[in-house]
């Protein structure tokens, strides 16, 4: 039965594919029909992953042969399932939301590919996790980088949108170099392109394949300093792509080094405290560059670098324990993880798709020209809501328990590990903890700023909430945020693992009946005769927008803190009504942060890069017979050193 739901859910996914191409002309009865096929084929992977994980079982399958010792298998065991399951829930509330956000998204002929384009992303992704050789990984892997630059190259017209295609086009093929090394590191020790060896290597070459696949997981996934592609690819690509990119395409690469963990390598402390430093330093820089930013998906895609490095902090967390033989503690810390992963599926996808409407209705993605979206889309306000309450890990909500998970694997493992041991897991949980604070400091500011007080602007006074579908599709993972939260110890029993978790379902009873009791007892002394009058306004009778704190008034704060960081340059300029200077016109503060990453590592790689090239370039001379000189001379270098060295 579950073979044949994948086969379903992947034959849905390619006619979901071809079908709007087969159209040239602008067709929405083809864009319907193609994302029905693409609810079903993701309804149908999530249903052929529940089984695998709740029973343990272990689903593999070759249907042919291409060469000479590589087979195409499919393998579906709990662990991919997982990450399938993932695809499958956000997919299908991904497909309903794009019902009503396609017809917002440009020229009606790009629909059409946009849709497709759709359908194959999430198929290769599905293949990826499948698949269950090195060269089946590397090649759906190429067409889900493929899928994914088409997509984020949607809006080609657009200003920066070309800066950013070329962006992530490098960084993608940087993953997949070093993935390619890696692989071919592998064979070299096991012989075959299994991806799962007969037995975990722990040799030196072992190592270095391992370093390679970390290296490339990590730029895909993007973990500090390899992360600038993620602010510059989510505001070009449409919000459900982004919803896709941020919600699944992020834990393939998780998947992958996961997998690595688990059954390919033997991994010892120092590795598991290079993953945990990775990770706990990506968490606390991308939430920190999350905090200073206006546009509302930059500073969800920053986000998603400070969610993605708490992820490998658990995986590096259960390396360490594991290689302490501690397995207890080594299960939670990557519970932790994967539950995170589900979790961050969830609710990242949750926030895209909610600003994704926010940004049609009032056309900018400025969070200093909204305001007051809570009257005019109240709906969208409150599933927008809901993410941030998750994201920021209040309870009950799902993100809550997956860290709480996380932090308990730090509380007990400094009560049993050796001195220099607990100096690095109090270091990471001091990065960790401030990640946590910081993160709930900024939806406040992202929800306040963008969906209460009075609008900022005219786009924003007359936004009109979004169709049923653009609330239908973040609505269902609002639900699960809040189900996965509260039933999360019953998922783990369910699952057979018994966790120091609490009861979210009594707690969160506890907090619904708390809640309602404030507001009845509010309601109540509302309905009193009460005088109702504005909010005092330092004597200013009419409130406006001008009144509201902004954006960069509620951030500056923490850049003045972190400015070593930010290195922020603030400039004052004052105009003074007196030749004595005395009496102040009127001031201008502006206040310009350096990025860091770009003008310390990337540039200066792209500047010895544009070197090496200059060289080579004065070696094309263009005629034959220096070709057929240099091909001589290098036959000659290549002859001479093996048989010195041989």
């Amino acid at each position: 039965m579950t073979l044949y739901l994948l086969v379903a859910g992947f034959f849905a996914l390619f006619l979901g594919t071809i079908l709007p191409l087969l159209v040239r002309r602008e067709a929405k009865p083809i864009r319907t029909v193609s994302l029905i096929a693409t609810a079903l084929g993701s309804a149908f992977l999530a249903g052929a992953a529940l089984p695998v994980l709740l029973h343990a079982t272990t689903i593999s399958a070759t249907p042919w042969h291409l060469l000479p010792g590589v087979d195409f298998t499919v393998v579906l065991d709990r662990l991919s399932a997982l990450f399938l399951l993932i695809l499958g829930v956000v997919g299908f509330a991904d497909a309903v939301y794009s019902f009503g956000y396609v017809e917002h998204c440009g020229h009606p002929m790009r629909r059409n590919l946009l849709v497709s384009q759709m359908n194959l992303f999430l198929l290769s992704m599905g293949m990826v996790i499948l698949a269950g050789t090195t060269v089946q990984f590397l090649f759906f892997w190429e067409m889900m980088a493929i899928a994914s630059l088409f997509l984020v190259l949607y809006d080609f017209e657009g200003e920066g949108i070309g800066r950013a295609g070329l962006f992530y086009a490098v960084m993608s093929q940087l993953s997949t170099v070093f993935l390619f090394i890696g692989f071919i590191l592998l064979y070299g020790e096991t012989g075959t392109f299994a991806l799962v060896p007969a037995s975990p290597l722990a040799s030196s070459e072992a190592l270095a394949a391992f370093f390679c696949l970390l290296l490339g997981f990590s730029v895909k996934a993007g973990i500090i300093p390899f992360h600038e592609w993620l602010p510059n690819a989510h505001p070009a690509s449409p919000s459900n792509i982004s919803a896709l990119m941020s919600g699944v395409m992020l834990k393939i690469p998780v998947y992958g080094l996961v997998r690595a963990v688990l059954e390919i390598f033997e991994l010892d402390f120092t590795m598991g405290a290079v993953i945990l430093l990775f990770g706990a330093t990506s968490a606390i820089l991308g939430i920190i560059c999350a905090y200073k930013e206006t546009d509302i998906k930059r500073l969800l895609a920053n986000h998603s670098i400070e969610n993605i490095g708490i992820i490998f902090s658990g995986i590096g967390l259960a390396v360490i324990f594991s290689d302490l033989g501690m397995p207890t503690l080594s299960t939670l810390s990557l519970l932790a993880a994967l539950f995170h992963s589900f979790n961050h599926a969830l609710f990242k996808s949750l926030l895209f798709m909610t600003a994704g409407s926010v940004v049609a209705a009032t056309h900018t993605r400025n969070i200093e020209e909204m305001g007051g979206l809570v009257h005019r889309m109240p709906f969208t306000t409150g599933l927008f809501c809901t993410g941030a309450i998750a994201i920021a890990a209040f309870p009950p909500l799902n993100g809550f328990v997956s860290e709480l998970m996380l932090f308990e694997s730090f509380f007990f493992g400094l009560q049993v590990v050796d001195p220099l041991t607990k100096v690095l897991l109090i270091f990471a949980l001091s990065l960790l903890s401030l990640t946590g604070a910081l993160t709930a400091a900024c939806f406040v500011k992202a929800f306040g700023v963008a969906f209460l007080a009075h609008p900022r602007s005219d786009r924003a006074e007359h936004a009109e909430e979004t169709c049923r579908s653009m609330l239908l599709g973040p609505g269902i993972l609002a639900g699960l945020c809040v189900a996965t939260g509260i039933g999360s110890f019953q998922i783990f029993s369910a699952l057979g693992y018994d966790l120091p978790l609490p009861d979210m379902l009594v707690i969160g009873t506890l907090i619904a009946a708390t809640l309602g009791a404030v507001f009845l007892a509010t309601t109540k002394i509302a309905s009193q005769e009460t005088r109702v009058a504005e909010t005092w306004g330092c004597g200013i009778l009419s409130q406006n927008s001008r009144m509201e704190y902004t954006e960069k008034g509620y951030s500056e704060p923490v850049i003045s803190i972190f400015s070593s960081v930010y290195r922020a340059d603030k400039t004052i300029d004052k105009t003074w009504l007196d030749p004595d200077q005395t009496i102040v016109a009127g001031v201008r503060a502006e206040m310009s942060l350096v990025k860091f990453f770009e003008e310390y590592l990337y540039l200066p790689v792209a500047r010895v890069g544009l070197a090496a090239s200059s060289l080579v370039r004065r070696f094309h001379a263009g005629t034959l017979d220096t070709y057929i000189l240099y091909t001589f001379v290098w036959i000659a270098i290549l002859v001479l050193g093996l048989g010195w060295f041989v």
